[in-house]
């Protein structure tokens, strides 16, 4: 039976996570939230009664949270510790989403408010969360960490296809991949994987209700995706992209040169 720690379940790939996670019965899902309850109501009526998952208080931004998270999952899984921690939970604002860097020039507060924010629960609140469930990680059997990326925060890619949108966000995620890399380096003698996976262009509703500039802006995105990768039918649904990341994850370990790696959900550097 394998023990699951997941963050960000209340809704997008998370939930999803979540979902086919706890299909199997002999697992154990703990999944992490700000909101315990409207998460606990959702999943009564999405996902029916199954004791087989729990769902517990914890944000990314409040450090007390997360200590006290760590705590009751200790409480949860005894002796077993747990097999995966996957940090699935992500700040993704708005407001970089559809337009350049250098559009932000005349926004210098808006900047610094929103950086801060990714920064904060991106890269430093996985820290935290990576601290604080180590050692249940260190007694589980399968030692493996996984950081939810993004294929945005590839430089070689960013600058092939001249991405310019997104930009703040895809730096908070560049730099959670080398809090990944250096994790890597500290327990890989330790036998624990620590990898980035980025789940590829993913359909969980950030599209809805944007403005005509916005969607424009998401078509000439489209578009470029599309010359580099001719067989790109549009993004993929959450329920597919879960299912690759976890091939991906399955088939990892540290002696075939994942530990600390930042891959594709098709385990490589296609994004797409």
């Amino acid at each position: 039976m394998s023990v699951y720690v997941v963050t960000g379940v209340s809704r997008g790939i998370g939930f999803e996570f979540l979902k086919q996670l706890s299909d199997d019965s002999n697992g154990l899902v703990i999944g992490l939230v700000r909101d315990k309850a409207a998460t606990e109501k959702k999943v009564a009526a999405e996902l029916g009664g199954r004791s087989n998952d729990h769902i517990l208080e914890a944000d990314l931004t409040k450090y007390a949270s997360l200590k006290s998270a760590a705590g009751e999952t200790a409480k949860i899984v005894g002796d077993r510790g747990i097999d995966y921690l996957i940090a699935s939970g992500a700040y993704v604002p708005s407001f970089d989403a559809f337009e350049a860097i250098g559009t932000f020039a005349d926004k210098p507060d808006e900047l610094e408010a929103v950086t801060t924010q990714l920064m904060q629960t991106n890269v430093t609140g996985n820290i935290h969360l990576f601290h604080l469930f180590l050692p249940l990680v260190l007694k589980g059997k399968t030692k493996k960490v996984i950081a939810i990326t993004t294929g945005l925060a590839d430089v070689d890619s960013t600058n092939l296809m001249r991405v310019e949108t997104s930009s703040l966000y895809a730096a908070s995620k560049a730099a959670l991949n080398m809090v990944v890399a250096k994790f890597n380096a500290q327990y890989k003698k330790d036998g624990v994987l620590f990898l980035g996976i980025s789940p590829g262009v993913v359909e969980v509703g950030q599209y809805a209700n944007i403005t005509p500039e916005q969607g424009q802006s998401l078509m000439k995105f489209m578009g470029t995706v599309a010359t580099y990768a001719p067989d790109f039918k549009g993004p993929s649904s959450p329920e597919d992209a879960v299912r690759q990341v976890k091939a991906t994850w399955e088939k990892a370990t540290i002696d075939s040169g994942f530990g600390g790696a930042f891959v594709s959900h098709h385990g490589d550097k296609n994004w797409i």
